[in-house]
């Protein structure tokens, strides 16, 4: 181990109470039982943000929709069975989550290095870091040892995750209730740097101005008619557009940038700087200072992880991140 990577966890262990770390959860969880399991995950995400850029922000979301639905416990890797219905049929989910094949070809990777060892919820959360490092944004030390749920919740994922037309205190709440406040809302949110979006994700932007069928106010005007030849009154829904067009494949502070041109795609994108004064000053410290921005994403991304995991006893390693296991 390197002496720089001795430091960052030593200071990891300082920092973990108060970040509120279970104390199952520990970087060096599989040391002995997988050593090679972080340059396995590494490996693969590398390869296939190589042939797909998209991919980047498809495994970083999927983290994030696990954690928000019962904890980060892969629940949202489980494919409808007799007993479950997938939370991949939720409307957050259903036609825009994706990844899937890839934490498919992680886990069959580890079960050949190392049976039986390695969660799939793991899987999510490094996939995400790894997939923020190599679009050019912070790396954070990963804690582990979570376990993987026996069930899903289509109805979670429906109404814990916040849609692209939540009012501001809506997305508030959400975030509270999974014990994240406005700086990791709005640093989390950052996320949005790269990605993409539907239409049907942000039609109503365009044309639904009371009484008028103009673009909201807070969208700004060239930016709107940009997005309205594919993005039409009717049809077209599936049409992707970059959350950030400026810089789409690139982790960086544009995405706040945008925000303060009025050029959010997202209808919760752009609240962040027009509903709130504590939200805006934020918005405006991570579009002065990048770095702020990278320290604030990665400390909340940790805090995030840590949201109900499933550990010791509980849940279990799947063989098959998309089906439970059979005793």
């Amino acid at each position: 181990m390197s002496a720089a990577m001795a430091a960052a966890l030593a200071l990891f262990s300082l920092l973990a109470a108060a970040w509120g770390l279970p104390p199952q959860l520990d970087p060096h969880f599989y040391d002995r039982s997988c050593p090679q399991a972080q340059q396995i995950v590494a490996s693969i995400v590398g390869k296939v943000h190589y042939q797909d850029p998209r991919m980047a922000a498809s495994l970083l979301r999927l983290h994030f929709h696990d954690c928000f639905v019962k904890g980060c416990d892969a629940s949202i890797l489980l494919d409808s069975s007799a007993t479950i219905v997938s939370e991949k049929r939720s409307n957050p989910n259903r036609d825009s989550a994706r990844g899937f094949e890839v934490i498919d070809e992680i886990k069959a990777a580890l079960e050949a290095a190392c049976p039986h060892t390695v969660s799939c919820a793991d899987i999510l959360a490094l996939a995400a870091r790894d997939s923020t490092v190599m679009t050019g944004g912070p790396g954070w030390i990963v804690p582990l040892g979570r376990r993987d749920s026996r069930g899903a919740s289509v109805q979670g994922s429906n109404n814990d995750i916040p849609a692209p037309n939540n009012t501001l205190p809506t997305i508030i709440t959400k975030f509270k209730l999974q014990g994240l406040d406005i700086l990791d809302l709005v640093a989390l949110l950052g996320s949005h740097t790269i990605g993409d979006s539907r239409c049907t994700s942000f039609r109503q932007r365009l044309y639904n101005r009371t009484g008028t069928g103009l673009p909201d106010l807070t969208l700004d005007a060239s930016y709107a008619a940009a997005l309205r030849p594919r993005c039409p009154r009717s049809g077209g829904d599936q049409n992707l557009f970059f959350l950030d067009p400026v810089t789409p494949f690139k982790f960086d502070n544009q995405y706040y940038k945008n925000l303060l041109a009025y050029r959010g795609l997202l209808s919760s994108d752009e609240v962040l700087l027009t509903a709130s004064p504590a939200t805006a000053e934020l918005v405006k410290l991570y579009a002065a200072d990048q770095d702020v921005f990278f320290q604030h994403f990665a400390r909340s991304m940790v805090k995030m992880g840590n949201i109900s995991p499933l550990t010791g006893g509980n849940g279990e390693i799947r063989a098959n991140c998309r089906k439970v296991n059979r005793y």
